[in-house]
């Protein structure tokens, strides 16, 4: 049989892997697919970059809009990233009846119900494997293989750059400004680096897997999302004599008033996995009602991890290519007709558990007036730890940190008991807040 033909928008790190690996491993991958796929055309801005990349047997253009024009091309494999032309290309790509395949998950978070549904009026696959936590197939395991289960919550660690961060503020005792500088001359994190940091990039992600968890539109406006940019060495060090240790979560539940759709820092109990994947690895746990807790771990990024989800879904698309369009698995998992109206829950209606940190004055009953307000508002106290002045602010200091971790709350009433605590004369700091998730 012909083999499928792939065009290429894009030849930087995951393009230039995807050809190497789609070159390496072409026999087993026929093997699987049941005929060959070729990538025979490339657009990249940088047209010799991309020579040097794929050699001289494969026609290389400047213009994506070649590609998308080329009626030999099956499949395009969209790998520029961002909202803008990437989106174009996309719906003119999905118009032309081309099958397409991205790793963009900023695209497909904002945009993807409109480009979806332009795939499915055309009869097109769109494939995005890639777009989370890079090699893990964990696009998959949520659109396929939990498919039996009512999915009840899944959490992960779906930011490499965070999570080296965290790794080495946590083993070297050192603040967020200068272990961020480190991942910037390792690679890990980019010159501007905020939509990592700030948790955006999690947002995108765990956004999607939302979506095909619970057959709920890709909904990223309504996700509550915070960065790791605040976090102080001082909570990293309390939250490990506490028995946890702080990680940047995308977390998105099941509830009885609706989803919730949140990332934040969250203190995770230390004998938990997610609690001891480091560096720059990646890891997402699912819950489903009938197969229980599964985990699913691996390199969220790189050429080649990524280049692996890439030509996955290409191995999928080459498989359906001929089959009928109402037959396939649909994008989000759930037929587009049958999309749930759940609604995402505001922030202020989520309920889970938190650490406290008040830096308060060294003297009596201002632990009796904190505790009173929390138990005024219904809030119970899990653990309470007290330091000594001392060690705080050094000898003779007048000040110490109290560190309180609650049973579950509401985020609202914390909201408000915060606030009241806040304004007491005793409390010298602004409160720092981190939830706590114990993925029971």
């Amino acid at each position: 049989m012909k083999p499928i033909q792939v065009g290429l928008l894009g030849a930087g790190t995951v393009g230039s892997g995807t050809f190497k690996v789609l070159q390496r491993n072409q026999e087993e991958i026929k093997r699987r697919a049941g005929r060959g796929i070729e990538i025979t055309m490339v657009a990249d801005l940088d047209t010799a970059r991309a020579r040097e990349v794929v050699g001289d047997g494969v026609k290389v253009v400047g213009d994506a809009r070649e590609v998308i024009a080329n009626p030999d091309i099956d499949i395009v494999i969209e790998l520029i990233g961002g909202y803008g032309i990437a989106k174009q290309l996309v719906l003119e790509a999905i118009a032309a009846g081309k099958h397409v395949v991205t790793a963009n998950k900023a695209l497909l978070a904002v945009h993807g119900t409109e480009i979806f549904a332009a795939a499915h009026a055309k009869g097109v696959m769109v494939a995005f494997e890639a777009a989370v936590a890079g090699g893990i197939p964990i696009i998959k395991a949520l659109r396929e293989g939990l498919t039996a289960n009512s999915i009840q919550w899944l959490a992960g660690i779906i930011n490499g750059t965070t999570n080296f961060i965290l790794s080495e503020m946590r083993d070297k005792g050192l603040d967020f400004a200068t272990v961020l500088k480190e991942a910037q001359r390792l690679g890990y994190a980019e010159a501007d680096p905020t939509f990592d940091i700030e948790g955006v990039d999690a947002g995108h992600k765990v956004t999607l897997m939302s979506a095909l968890a619970f057959g709920i539109p890709v909904q990223f406006d309504k996700a509550h999302i915070e960065g790791i940019t605040k976090l102080a060495a001082q909570d990293i060090k309390y939250a490990e004599q506490l028995g946890y240790r702080i990680k940047l979560l995308g977390v998105t539940k099941r509830t009885a008033k609706g989803i919730e759709l949140r990332v934040h820092p969250s203190l995770v109990p230390s004998k938990r996995l997610l609690a001891n994947v480091e560096g720059a690895m990646n890891a997402v746990v699912v819950h489903g009602d009938a197969v229980g807790t599964t985990l699913y771990y691996g390199k969220g990024a790189g050429s080649e991890p990524t280049a692996s989800a890439v030509i996955a879904d290409l191995v999928d698309i080459t498989r359906l290519h001929t089959a009928d369009a109402a037959h396939r698995v649909p994008h989000l998992a759930f037929h587009p007709d049958a999309l749930s109206d759940l609604q995402v829950l505001p922030m202020a209606e989520v309920v889970t558990s938190y650490y406290l940190r008040l830096r308060v004055a060294d003297q009596a009953g201002v632990l009796a007036k904190v505790t009173g307000l929390l138990a005024t508002a219904g809030i119970s106290i899990d653990a309470v730890l007290q330091r000594e002045a001392d060690e705080v602010g050094g000898e003779g200091s007048t000040q110490t940190d109290l560190i309180i971790l609650t049973h579950d709350a509401r985020e609202g009433t914390v909201d408000e008991v915060m606030a009241e605590l806040q304004a007491l004369p005793t409390v010298l700091e602004p409160i720092v807040r981190i939830r706590k998730e114990e993925l029971k």
